[in-house]
């Protein structure tokens, strides 16, 4: 059994976790989540806490379990990770991604930052409650999912639609991207909680012309219907739409910075950001991007037909007009078809949930301030939400003040604070006891 301290005890199973190659490129070929359900399933054995390991295919594996509260009859809390990872060409790091290796006070390796951080922090606070016998103040269900970085096909999908049972009583959640800092100065810190999803679309757009001789006259050329269309897409600049959560966070951080919010010039103000105006630009309006071309199989042959892929991430709110304007942007010869379509979401900033995150910053950081934040990307939650989950991304870390966090997501030297892991689970105690 590793340490009964829960801080000493997340670096460990935070450098086990990133041991495990549980890579996940999509296509159901890669090793699963077994192995990983099966240290994790140990982990909660070790203190008693019973759990299931649930298949959805062939080693793409899902634990859950069941906390009992002090008080049974509330409404129920879940925390949730996934146990998968995207893949990585290990040359390309300065340490190798499945150490789990200790170093300049980080711990490195592919899921450190997405997400076997938060995944050790969940265990190691269970695991240190119950071994001194503290229930949460409600029942608390836990969830470690398989497949979320593929869209959760074969994990939060499938356990919200074949096994809706488990979470019975859950009305709020708790999982990724959220709850790191952001310095404004060495007094003052941003603590960034994901209270919005924009939605999905990975499309495939497909044209089709008149197949023939390279070198002959073709007006009907499906290359170039497409490249033309796939231009207009790229090149097409997407008005700004400021979402609630999205104005909250920018009339927030706008008071923080000391600088005057314009919400007629919301540009600007990102631009004050650092490196996080990444992360925020994207969220200001929606966004087609180009990803895949493919067409033909010999120079002199005009293919028949040419296909193209589109990721597509629109605003809660706003999905209507996203496909309204993308059709018009496509033209009519060209057909578009889901890869993968889900959600936007957006909760309320607001309630005891939320006061309980910023209450719990605030006590092991006086310099917190909790800001809401609308994700760019996607999380399980949007499977979690269609059982009547309201969720916040909160998987707090502080943070050093240069360090590129969100720019480590699926990138390369992925490695978390050791310090800023203990800092979660100190966070997530305290959380806990007043959510």
């Amino acid at each position: 059994m590793t340490g009964l301290n829960g801080e000493d005890d997340v670096v460990e199973l935070c450098r086990d976790l990133i041991r495990i190659d549980s890579t996940n490129a999509g296509d159901n070929a890669g090793p699963g989540e077994r192995v990983a359900a099966e240290y994790v399933a140990e982990k909660l054995a070790e203190v008693g806490l019973e759990s299931r390991i649930l298949e959805s295919d062939t080693r793409r594996a899902n634990v859950i379990a069941r906390i009992e509260g002090a008080d049974p009859t509330r409404e129920a809390l879940l925390l949730h990770g996934h146990l998968d990872v995207v893949p990585f060409n290990a040359d390309d790091w300065q340490h190798h991604p499945m150490s789990g290796e200790i170093a300049d006070g980080c711990v490195w390796g592919r899921g450190a930052v997405d997400m076997k951080n938060m995944d050790a922090m969940i265990l190691a606070v269970v695991r240190q409650r119950l071994r001194e016998g503290r229930k949460p103040p409600r029942d608390v269900v836990l969830a470690f999912t398989a497949d979320e970085e593929a869209g959760g096909e074969y994990g939060a999908q499938w356990l919200a639609q074949k096994h809706p049972g488990l979470f019975e009583g859950c009305t709020e959640a708790i999982g990724e991207v959220g709850g790191f800092s952001v310095s404004i100065d060495e007094a003052r810190r941003l603590y960034l909680i994901e209270a919005a999803e924009k939605g999905v679309a990975w499309m495939r757009l497909t044209t089709k012309g008149r197949a023939g001789h390279g070198s002959m006259l073709n007006s009907d050329n499906a290359v170039t219907e497409l490249a033309e269309a796939v231009a207009r897409v790229g090149r097409h600049e997407w008005p700004v739409r400021l979402t609630p959560t999205v104005r909250m966070f920018l009339e927030q951080t706008s008071a923080a910075l000391d600088i005057e919010f314009d919400p007629d010039n919301a540009e600007a103000n990102v631009a004050k950001l650092g490196p996080l105006a990444r992360m925020i630009g994207a969220v200001l309006r929606n966004t087609a991007n180009p990803t895949m071309l493919s067409s033909g199989y010999k120079a002199n042959v005009i293919p028949q037909t040419a296909t193209a892929h589109v990721d597509g991430r629109f605003l809660p709110g706003y999905e209507e007009e996203f496909f309204e304007t993308l059709d018009e942007l496509l033209g009519p010869n060209v057909t578009r078809e889901f890869v993968y379509h889900d959600i936007a979401m957006e909760t309320a900033f607001e309630g005891p949930l939320v006061r309980a995150m910023a209450d719990a910053l605030v006590a092991e950081d006086p310099g917190a301030l909790a800001v809401p934040y609308t994700l760019s990307g996607g999380t399980d939650l949007k499977a979690f939400s269609s059982l009547g989950m309201r969720g916040f991304g909160f998987a707090p870390l502080r943070l050093p003040a240069d360090l590129d966090f969100s720019g480590m997501f699926h990138g390369v030297d992925e490695r978390v604070p050791v310090d800023s892991l203990k800092f979660g689970v100190r966070v997530l105690d305290r959380f806990l006891d007043h959510s």
